[in-house]
């Protein structure tokens, strides 16, 4: 922010480790080479909140076929009729040809040779294709609960990658209007609008290629395929999720429309919930059920969390006087907020007076008979998979082998990262490695990777204080639900 150019230890970690999780849970992705720290600090005012500080200087190499993004071509934007503000070359078509020319040639070869001799063919089919593959990506971000952050045109990958990883976070508790970037106030980038900022960043890639590609011929392209890729493969992976591996029957959006509505009013942690999900038996007797329930029932929010998810965020005052004046100044009140926000402030008031009469015993009854009502369903769709099955147990099998490779055990989870970082400001990069060796196998129950083990000559002098600074948290499993201290991490 000082236009010093220099990246921190805390924010290289963060994108190290998720660059390398995504690759290894099959997501496209940018990927990291290295991370080097210095001894050489710079001032980083991390919450933007008045209260600066030191940290270590810190390089990361990022690796991809190529770096060009959606916002590259931008650079050609003609002055708005409004601000005036226009891009550095402004009337350079010659540029931006040349600059399309060596996209599709180099990463498009195919499409160069299709259409070699018809360029608007060419770059429609290359708008298609970029098209096609940002609608997968964010379809695979949906269905590990990955948000981005900052979805901007110049974070969206011209080859169809996940890239610039910033605020990013993975959604523990099942919240579609989950935000990720504490300064996001207006929830721009949540979790549930993703696919469609993406599809308004295609949109203005589309402006941006214009007269290469005529805005009548992309938008009608971004209007055919990006909705129904997007749906079509969303729809695929969760099938793999949930183990639906023999029928595609046209109620199993309905299904999961319903086990993502029944997590988000029991609070479900979204990577348990399906991991536990392999495990549910479709000839379980009522003990085994209530078992099973008691698990999933584990994995749902405790009444502190929710207090902690819904405790209003306005002071009383302040919100009586955003209400008045929605009232009495239309205008001015817009300057302030939106209905929108004051609507779910008052929402969160109403949560939150609500569970202050809630008991643990009632919160349990009331998950359990949810997701009693869930499963029930789940088990039908099951049972209609074996129907036309001659071995139901190589069936059951093969059902928990594609659940188990589709939903992963171990996320980068902001605790996790955070644990990580504060032991890597304190000399030890122990944990930072550990975490690195369970992320490349999200799958598998880890085995032996607490060994890995720094030089005790590099790093031992320093591995003490910062394993202290560990224990005062307390050692969680990798793969639990996020102690309640996490709620107050804060990315930016």
């Amino acid at each position: 922010r000082q236009a010093d150019g220099r990246k921190v230890l805390r924010s290289s970690i963060r994108e190290f480790l998720c660059s390398e999780a995504m690759f290894h849970l099959g997501i496209p992705t940018t990927r990291a080479g290295t991370c080097v720290t210095s001894d050489s600090k710079v001032v980083r005012d991390i919450f933007y909140d008045g209260n600066p500080k030191s940290e270590r200087c810190t390089v990361v190499l990022r690796i991809a076929s190529t770096f060009i993004r959606f916002g590259s071509f931008e650079i050609f934007k003609p002055p708005d009729e409004y601000t005036g503000r226009k891009g550095p070359s402004v009337n350079r078509n010659d540029i931006r040809i040349q600059m399309l020319d060596y996209v599709i040639s180099t990463f498009y070869p195919e499409i160069q040779e299709a259409y070699s001799d018809n360029s608007i063919q060419r770059n429609a089919a290359f708008f298609k294709e970029i098209t096609k593959r940002t609608a997968r990506l964010v379809a695979e971000w949906q269905c590990v609960g990955f948000c981005h952050g900052v979805l901007n045109t110049d974070n969206m990958s011209i080859v169809g990658l996940t890239i610039d990883y910033g605020p990013f976070g993975f959604m523990d508790r099942y919240d579609p209007e989950h935000i990720c970037n504490g300064s996001d106030n207006t929830g721009r980038y949540a979790y549930n609008k993703q696919p469609e900022i993406c599809k308004w960043n295609l949109g203005k890639l589309a402006e941006a290629l214009v007269p290469e590609l005529p805005l009548e011929i992309s938008e009608l392209i971004l209007e055919e395929e990006y909705d129904a890729e997007f749906e079509k493969h969303y729809l695929q992976k969760m099938r793999k999720k949930l183990g639906l591996i023999q029928l595609e029957l046209e109620d199993d959006s309905k299904l999961v429309s319903e086990l993502l509505e029944t997590m988000h009013l029991t609070g479900g942690d979204f990577t348990n919930i399906f991991y536990l999900l392999s495990s549910f038996s479709v000839d379980s007797d009522p003990s085994e059920l209530e078992d099973f329930l008691e698990k999933l029932t584990s994995q749902c929010a405790s009444v502190e969390e929710l207090k902690v998810a819904f405790k209003p965020q306005m002071d009383p005052r302040q919100l009586s006087m955003m209400l008045m004046l929605a009232q009495s100044n239309p205008q001015l009140f817009a300057l302030f907020g939106t209905k929108a926000n004051i609507n779910k402030e008052l929402e969160r008031i109403e949560q939150f007076s609500k569970l202050q009469q809630l008991t643990a015993a009632d919160l349990l009854s009331r998950n359990k008979r949810r997701w009693k009502e869930w499963l029930e369903k789940y088990r039908v769709r099951l049972q209609k998979e074996i129907e036309n099955v001659s071995d139901a147990d190589a069936w059951n099998t093969d059902r928990v082998k594609v659940m188990n490779s589709n939903n992963p055990k171990y996320i980068l989870r902001n605790y996790i990262a955070q644990n990580a970082i504060e032991a890597a400001e304190n000399g030890d990069f122990s944990e930072v490695r550990n975490v690195l060796k369970l992320l490349e196998n999200p799958f598998q129950e880890a085995e032996g990777f607490r060994e890995v083990k720094e030089d005790a000559e590099e790093e031992g002098a320093t591995a003490t204080a910062a394993a202290c600074a560990q224990e005062t948290r307390g050692r969680l499993p990798y793969c639990s639900k996020p102690p309640l201290w996490a709620s107050e991490l804060c990315v930016t």
